[in-house]
């Protein structure tokens, strides 16, 4: 079985395993006050262009998520996101369960707008009561999307003005940013991002390390007591290095940017086989997840051989399926795939 189901299938890539062998028998202090976790970190902020930024590595996505939205709320206070959204769909209430509500609108292709915010905060506070709800504070999106879309730079700054102005954070998921960030599509570079919102993160796990999530904190009032929270929440790994190590290594001459640029290179070759064969995309997404619409025998065809990701019901006789590519994903299953879609 060839599996395209998800992104992160795979371990780590071999140069960050070699280096963590490499380094197993040093000694080097805990949590991520390691030598490797610095320079990963000095990197960060050299690729943001921004030296006034504060970085911290958790375990992974979900805590991560959890653990930035809740330091940064008090317990009346909500978050904005797309129905579609990590935190409103996948993560099992995790910000909810912490004490803050999640106020969720419906996507456009994975899509939040700013008018969509601007409406929610208009009928917050155009209320005699509004203390009476609960009170948006943050914005959530992700980039790429759920979806495999992209943001343009205009859209998010759109909505980073709209946070501004009524005194809210907005956060960026970036658990696929490298591949987000290497699509033909895009227009916004890593270096942007800090002058787009209030803090965002670089995804690892699904991106070449066996863990981690570099968190990125722009505005002041999120750098205060950060560590507290990350140890509370169970994230402050004793063995930090090993976190630091994998980003030192990822960010070390490009080796991020290019494997994922050869994830999304194998997976625009997938979509292109699919829409000659005849069929459908369920969204036009540039970056390693492709979704598309195939009937139910296809589907099932497909599967004996090669694990698709069942999305969602397109209709009673269609599936979508998700086709995801990772920076490990190889040229062969690549090629054995696209031959079993010509053949069918």
């Amino acid at each position: 079985m060839i599996r395209f189901d998800c992104d992160y299938l795979e371990g780590a890539h071999p140069k960050v395993l070699k280096k963590i062998v490499e380094t197993n028998y040093e000694q080097t202090a805990g949590y991520s006050r390691d030598e490797y976790t610095s320079s990963a970190i000095k990197k960060i902020k050299k690729l943001c262009k921004r030296e006034d930024i504060d970085v911290h590595i958790l375990v992974s996505g979900t805590q991560t998520n959890f653990t930035v939205i809740s330091s940064a709320l008090k317990s009346y206070q909500a978050v904005i996101c797309t129905d579609s959204a990590h935190i409103n769909v996948h993560e099992t209430g995790a910000v909810e369960s912490l004490g803050n509500k999640i106020i969720a609108v419906k996507n456009n292709e994975g899509k939040l707008s700013s008018k969509q915010v601007e409406k929610i905060v208009a009928q917050h506070y155009d209320q005699d009561s509004p203390e009476h709800t609960v009170m948006p504070k943050l914005v959530f999106i992700t980039l790429p999307t759920e979806y495999g879309t992209n943001y343009t730079k205009k859209e998010i700054e759109d909505i980073y003005n709209v946070c501004k102005k009524n005194d809210m954070y907005l956060y960026i998921d970036g658990a696929r940013l490298g591949y987000g960030l290497v699509a033909k599509d895009t227009d916004i570079k890593i270096s942007d991002l800090p002058n787009m919102c209030d803090a965002f993160y670089i995804g690892g796990t699904k991106q070449g390390a066996l863990f981690g999530e570099a968190v990125v904190l722009v505005n002041n009032d999120l750098k205060k007591d950060f560590r507290y929270f990350i140890k509370q929440r169970g994230g402050l790994l004793a063995k930090g290095r090993l976190l630091g190590i994998q980003f030192d290594t990822l960010l070390d001459k490009d080796l991020y940017f290019t494997i994922s640029k050869h994830a999304v290179e194998l997976a625009l070759r997938i979509k292109e086989a699919f829409i000659n064969a005849g069929f459908k995309l369920k969204y036009n997404s540039f970056t390693n997840q492709q979704f598309v619409i195939l009937p139910n025998e296809v589907f099932e065809k497909l599967n004996k051989e090669f694990a698709l990701y069942k999305w969602e019901k397109e209709d009673s006789k269609n599936v979508v399926a998700r086709v995801c590519t990772s920076w490990a994903t190889t040229e062969e299953n690549v090629n054995k795939l696209i031959e079993k879609i010509q053949k069918l």
